[in-house]
């Protein structure tokens, strides 16, 4: 490793080698012929005089790229894919006079970026499918433990940990979908020529419509993809790279949310993420235990999150048929953004994988706020056995306002619940005030509805994904 040069985090810290793979140079140039590759096959088929030892010589050097020779050829040149050509066809001499023919750049450059953003798009849901797999099992397990409920940060209704956990799933079940959707609705550039006429082909076929349409659409079957984009100017839309990226830039919202929640229990205590035994919080104080996942994760988020407005810029900015200000942006913003993506969710599957719960803190925290949300339970059993009810809202307001100052101004316990039971004036409830006031009758439906959520719509999604869903590949500092 060269140390004397930036090299990017998202490469050499946080993305797996998958998807950095996905984004080098190797798999863009070795795509690029076979693109060539495909094209003069199909040509050859649609009756061009292309021969099977020129076809032949192409597909014998798909892999065999001469990076500095290319490189060097582009110092030259200016031109990255025209020393790309000269480099294949200084190996495949026989193929020069037919490689790349009737094409423009974007028919290698953005077909390429399609393969290989569908293929980044697929990896992506197979580790947001992991995430959610992880996360369901949390919320199995925790459904019926009440918590307490935050609004405004501020204590209010209580939940359930795992009923909590499925707020987070919902989101990220919206990012699968949308990955889902990105995959089965990307089109293929295809051979659309020069500003997408076609005209350069439908010489080279002599007028012949019929077989122009063939082409394109051979190409693309070549490469997997059952549709090609009707109409595109030199390029295929840079709207389509921002719809992409704004799928992207939405699983970092789900993810910035549900690490924000979890960083702010674990200031409650309540939920930590996972720490190896020999990890260090803090440099200066050996005692703390820091969110670091989460924080990455948030991170990340905020990346991933911002990177769609560049997109829109870029896509509001084609003039006509194309300018070539979306290059520098592009190469820059598309890996960028799944790689930033794929570093998050490696941080998101080692850390859901290691969540602790810690039931006796959760309950300690609920029961130091359950007395003042169980006294109108309470109240209800008071009228029940013949208590006046304005008599006893009365007591409950002049007790609740007592045990508030404990609380604030002394540092004191709640003691809401025992001020009452020495009340004489609740006397007819004095017995029952720990039923009145048993956590799990304030969480209503939470426990039925993780329950119903796992089976109706969690189930059938990580069904549909079995055997393609991914663990991480192990976190890196």
């Amino acid at each position: 490793m060269d140390h004397t040069r930036y090299v990017s985090p998202l490469v050499e810290r946080y993305s797996s080698p998958e998807m950095a793979a996905l984004f080098g140079d190797e798999k863009k140039f070795r795509t690029w012929r076979r693109l060539w590759l495909a094209l003069a096959e199909v040509e050859k088929d649609l009756g061009l005089d292309i021969t099977d030892e020129q076809v032949a010589a192409i597909r014998a050097h798909l892999d065999d790229i001469d990076h500095a020779k290319a490189a060097a050829y582009e110092l030259e040149l200016r031109h990255d894919v025209m020393a790309h050509v000269h480099a294949l066809a200084d190996v495949a001499p026989e193929a020069k006079g037919i490689l790349h023919l009737g094409a423009t750049s974007c028919y290698v450059g953005d077909n390429t970026d399609l393969i290989v953003m569908r293929e980044g798009l697929a990896l992506l849901g197979a580790k947001v499918a992991g995430v959610i797999a992880q996360l369901a099992d949390f919320a199995r397990r925790w459904a019926d433990l009440p918590t307490l409920g935050y609004t405004h940060f501020q204590p209010a209704q209580p939940t359930t940990v795992g009923k909590r956990a499925c707020l987070w799933i919902a989101d990220l079940l919206v990012d699968l979908e949308n990955i889902e959707r990105m995959q089965r609705e990307l089109r293929f550039r295809g051979a659309k020529g020069t500003t997408g006429t076609q005209a350069s082909f439908l010489a080279l076929f002599e007028g012949d419509h019929k077989k122009v349409e063939e082409l394109d659409r051979r190409v693309a079957h070549a490469f997997g993809f059952e549709r090609t984009w009707p109409v595109t100017g030199q390029t295929y839309s840079r709207k389509v790279d921002h719809e992409i990226v704004a799928v992207i830039g939405s699983l970092g919202v789900s993810a910035h949310k549900m690490c924000t929640d979890l960083r702010l229990l674990a200031h409650e205590k309540e939920v930590e993420e996972p720490m190896g035994e020999f990890q260090v919080g803090s440099s200066a104080m050996a005692y703390k235990r820091n969110p670091m996942r989460c924080e990455r994760a948030c991170g990340l988020a905020r990346h991933m999150m911002a990177l769609p407005a560049e997109t829109a810029a870029t896509a509001s900015v084609q003039w006509m048929e194309r300018t070539l200000d979306d290059s520098a942006a592009r190469r820059i913003v598309l890996p960028e953004a799944f790689l930033a993506a794929d570093g998050l969710l490696e941080t998101l599957l080692d850390l859901v994988d290691g969540l602790v719960v810690y039931p006796k803190v959760v309950e300690a925290n609920l029961a130091a706020e359950l007395p003042f949300m169980a006294t109108e339970n309470i109240l209800m059993g008071f009228v029940k056995r013949g208590g006046d009810r304005q008599l006893g809202h009365e007591a409950i307001r002049r007790h609740s306002r007592g045990a508030a100052r404990r609380v604030k101004e002394e540092g004191l316990p709640n003691d809401l619940l025992e001020r009452i039971r020495l009340d004489p004036l609740f006397e007819s409830v004095a017995f029952d005030l720990d039923r009145l006031a048993d956590p799990r009758a304030f969480v209503g439906r939470a426990p039925q509805q993780v329950t119903g959520f796992l089976e109706s719509e969690v189930g059938p999604v990580l069904a549909r994904w079995a055997g393609r869903s991914k663990k991480g590949a192990g976190l890196r500092v």
